[in-house]
């Protein structure tokens, strides 16, 4: 979904750490805007906004709006740092996207069907080895999120990134630097339960 998250922006006037903590102290975030052929720009967004928005895991993998000054620039948010120990937004990075325009985005992974895999059944436990992934596409194909189907997922197997099934015109981009990087998704251990009874058969 395009533009289903609105992010309302000043124009940053000063620069540098000083006014950055400056803005933080009055309940504000400092962000840039950046890409699309177009100079940066520094930005400042109130804070409670902010983490409004971000409450929803979806923000991370959509197309935003960020409104600045009554105009309208379509973006992804591409880094976010946040404070080490306090419920606080440092700093955002937005880029700009157009349409056509090949973007980079992280998007997160679902687990489906956990409770009714095989494996689980017979008493595994299922491990996550990613909880999201890089991929490529153009801002209108970007997905919400990948499903990762465990249904049919015994013991000891794992799903893998070319297991996962993904919509035309989207390219998980780890796959494009061979095998190797075909990394494991998820995995289904052999738990307690399932080890009692290999044993009582044994």
């Amino acid at each position: 979904m395009v533009g289903s998250f609105v992010f309302e922006a000043d124009l940053r006037v000063g620069t540098g750490k000083r006014d950055a903590r400056r803005l933080r102290r009055a309940g504000n975030v400092p962000a840039v805007l950046y890409g699309g052929g177009a100079q940066p720009i520094g930005l400042v967004l109130q804070h409670n906004k902010v983490l409004k928005n971000l409450e929803n895991d979806a923000v991370y993998s959509h197309v935003l709006t960020v409104k600045i000054d009554g105009r309208e620039e379509r973006a992804i948010l591409k880094g976010l740092q946040r404070h080490p120990s306090k419920p606080i937004i440092m700093h955002m990075d937005f880029q700009r996207v157009s349409r056509g325009e090949t973007i980079r985005v992280h998007v997160p992974l679902h687990f489906a069907n956990q409770d009714i895999s095989v494996g689980v059944k017979k008493g595994g436990v299922v491990t996550h080895n990613l909880v999201d992934v890089e991929v490529a596409c153009t801002p209108d194909k970007l997905p919400e999120y990948l499903e990762v189907d465990l249904a049919n997922v015994d013991i000891g197997q794992s799903v893998h990134l070319s297991d996962l099934t993904v919509p035309d015109g989207v390219e998980i981009l780890a796959l494009a630097h061979g095998p190797e990087h075909d990394l494991p998704v998820a995995a289904i251990q052999p738990g307690k339960v399932a080890e009692s009874s290999e044993g009582s058969a044994e």
